[in-house]
């Protein structure tokens, strides 16, 4: 056998050109064997008398090179995808988003499959150019997607399941219908504590539309249903200035009680408070969303909704699990009993 040639160094692209992706072809010049022998090692086809000396040759010119396998072409070997591609909307991502992203990683990660974001913006390339470039199995959609690519992921055969669609695959378990049962379990909580006027307090960043429309619903649901005016919803930029008109508004409309509708916002709405002389929680109980450390580090504490993210994702995996990308038969015995269980009321003194 001969020895491996002398590793030279990768080629530096000219200035304002991409660098040239590594292939199996460059990874057999580097080890100096043939692309046949390259081919099966690096695509790990059995039955093959390869020794282990020149199979570790191959992974050793691979390393040096960065060579890493295409999507598109493990697909066609192995006849299906391991890949589910996120679709996130121009959304700012904060620590909701962040962990939900996570836990659904680490749920499908854990199984063997690959979870890719896709950041929606006006700059980014096109739908189109991406699913063609690493070919998922499914996609995840966060937000709403124009029909026309609806329809070029269903002519490709990639599976689409929208996350804030309660008629969809998701059904009671979608992210949508959970912020629907957050704004119901702040409205509850506050009158469960005999507050009969209730408040909203509505981000002003429009992009949040999805998470805050389905919260707000949640509380008007409660308000109808325990025969309560409709909530006082006022948008409130997270400024001193801002949330002191808001707080004002609420006053003169004889508001006790208020959901916001994260933690970012109350706090906000607690430190107009404290500036105003209004009394929390005698005189306004307060309620948000998210379980940050900020509320439970200001003054008072913070009543919040806590999201199970990880429950959550156990339930979105197992729904994806159930069609192209195979059956997750540990998260499906992991369910929560029901989706309620994925939310939890952590009652603080600012209610």
């Amino acid at each position: 056998m001969s020895s491996p040639p002398e590793s030279t160094p990768a080629p530096v692209p000219a200035p304002g050109t991409r660098p040239r992706r590594a292939t199996s072809a460059d990874v057999a010049r580097e080890a100096g064997l043939s692309r046949a022998t390259v081919g099966y090692v690096l695509n790990d086809v059995p039955h093959q008398k390869i020794p282990e000396v020149t199979r570790q040759r191959v992974r050793d010119a691979a390393a040096r090179l960065g060579y890493t396998p295409s999507a598109a072409a493990r697909s066609l070997r192995s006849g299906r995808s391991d890949i589910v591609l996120c679709l996130m909307p121009d959304w700012p991502v904060g620590p909701s988003v962040l962990a939900l992203l996570d836990a659904l990683s680490v749920r499908l990660e854990g199984h063997g499959y690959t979870f890719v974001t896709h950041h929606r913006s006006a700059a980014s390339r096109s739908l189109a150019e991406t699913w063609k470039a690493i070919t998922p199995a499914v996609v995840l959609v966060l937000d709403d997607l124009p029909a026309a690519d609806t329809a070029a992921l269903a002519a490709a055969g990639v599976r689409v399941v929208n996350a804030n669609d309660p008629t969809g695959e998701l059904g009671a378990g979608g992210l949508g219908a959970g912020g629907v049962r957050i704004g119901r379990r702040q409205a509850e909580h506050l009158w469960e504590r005999g507050r009969t006027r209730l408040g909203y307090a509505y981000p002003d960043d429009p992009r949040v539309g999805t998470f805050a429309r389905p919260r707000l619903q949640g509380v008007r649901d409660v308000c109808r249903e325990r025969g309560l005016a409709e909530p006082v919803v006022v948008e409130v930029p997270t400024e001193p200035e801002a949330a002191d008109r808001a707080l004002a508004r609420w006053r003169a409309a004889g508001v006790d009680g208020l959901c916001a509708y994260n933690d970012e916002l109350a706090v906000a709405v607690l430190g107009s408070a404290a500036r105003t002389g209004l009394a929390v929680p005698a005189e306004l109980g307060v309620v948000g969303v998210d379980d940050t450390v900020l509320s439970r580090l200001v003054q008072p504490a913070l009543t919040t909704v806590a999201v199970r993210f990880d429950r959550a994702a156990a339930r979105v995996a197992a729904v994806l699990a159930g069609g192209a990308i195979g059956p997750l038969e540990a998260d499906r015995r992991s369910l929560p009993s029901g989706p309620e269980d994925e939310l939890r009321l952590l009652v603080r003194r600012s209610s």
